[in-house]
């Protein structure tokens, strides 16, 4: 499976005449390539070219006299199969943001729903202009409403979008973008799992915390987030039930204590306590949530808190045990 979109550099002089040596007749030959002039313009000292391919593949490349970048949801010409990968903050900015601009105006062409989400757009980019994943991934938010039951795509990409224009994970964007995926078919449910990081990360940042994500812990594994304020530093994992109709379990309920239970007996008992528990139920219908937030049930870990968002942004939820962070307005506690 192709990963989220990187560069390739390489440390070499590239010509014009090498440049369609090496790169343009041979994805012409295999894929029917065209070099098309690209919409925008650089600056300083670099070259462009872009390459459109029949089956609707895009290749960018830039150089200059000493140096070269590529990106493509294509194959690589066998020119650059031994250059090293760098990631979209580790390249010079004007190659970086002239294929962001060249890019995100293709995104646009393709799904112009997407021009009304600016910072989905540019957060997701690497996924949604990937080789493997650009049509399932757009299609997750398009079709699928983000994982959010009974919500239409609009309100729920409006909720994301509110959360990603705080900036809070843009320093980690490749790491949670490429969680989306890249598989050429949606999985729903690990899909869904994924947003639910995300509405953990919009629950902890409105409640005024700092977020970090992807904390490696003394036994090897990774924790979802830290979070942090000047009084709290606290690791956070989540956790995403599937719907009662997606899955072997009897109800709702056992859902949440099945799914619960198999987090806290492995990473969390791995870990060995301090961590708080996220149990994020926002792929429950209401009926199902309902029976959830009428019983209440253990979740074999302590602290946690049990919760259920919905795209408007409220939040209805119920903890165990001693939870070391405030949330203020930010849940609605049950309990």
């Amino acid at each position: 499976m192709a990963q989220p979109l990187r560069f390739r550099y390489s440390p070499e002089t590239w010509s014009e005449q090498r440049v369609r040596q090496d790169i343009l007749q041979p994805l012409r030959s295999n894929i029917g390539a065209r070099a098309v002039t690209p919409t925008y313009e650089i600056g300083a000292h670099w070259t462009t070219h872009r390459f459109e391919m029949q089956n609707g593949d895009l290749a960018l490349f830039a150089h200059d006299d000493s140096e070269a970048y590529w990106m493509g949801n294509t194959e690589t010409p066998s020119s650059l199969w031994r250059t090293d990968k760098h990631g979209w903050d580790e390249i010079p900015y004007h190659v970086s943001r002239w294929a962001q601009r060249e890019l995100l105006e293709t995104l646009h062409e393709d799904d112009p729903w997407l021009a009304d989400y600016p910072h989905i757009s540019w957060f997701f980019l690497p996924v949604f202009m990937s080789k493997d994943g650009r049509e399932s991934t757009r299609a997750f938010f398009r079709q699928h409403a983000a994982g959010f039951p009974d919500a239409g795509r609009r309100e729920t990409t409006q909720y994301f979008e509110e959360f990603l224009a705080t900036g809070a994970l843009d320093e980690y964007r490749h790491t949670m973008s490429g969680k989306l995926g890249t598989s050429n078919h949606v999985d729903r449910v690990r899909m869904s799992a994924t947003m639910g990081e995300f509405i953990a990360a919009k629950i902890l940042t409105d409640a005024d915390y700092e977020v970090v994500p992807e904390i490696e812990v003394t036994t090897g594994h990774s924790l979802d987030y830290r979070a942090k304020d000047d009084e709290t530093n606290t690791l956070v994992e989540v956790t995403r039930p599937q719907p009662p109709m997606n899955r072997a379990a009897e109800g709702p309920v056992a859902a949440v204590r099945d799914t619960a239970e198999t987090k806290a007996n492995g990473q969390l008992a791995n870990h060995g306590g301090g961590a708080v528990l996220f149990v994020d139920c926002s792929s429950f219908r209401d009926d199902s949530w309902a029976a959830v937030r009428g019983e209440q049930p253990d979740v074999r870990h302590r602290p946690a808190v049990v919760y259920r968002a919905r795209p408007n942004g409220h939040v209805e939820a119920y903890r165990k045990g001693s939870v070391p962070l405030e949330f203020g307005d930010t849940l609605e506690f049950v309990d």
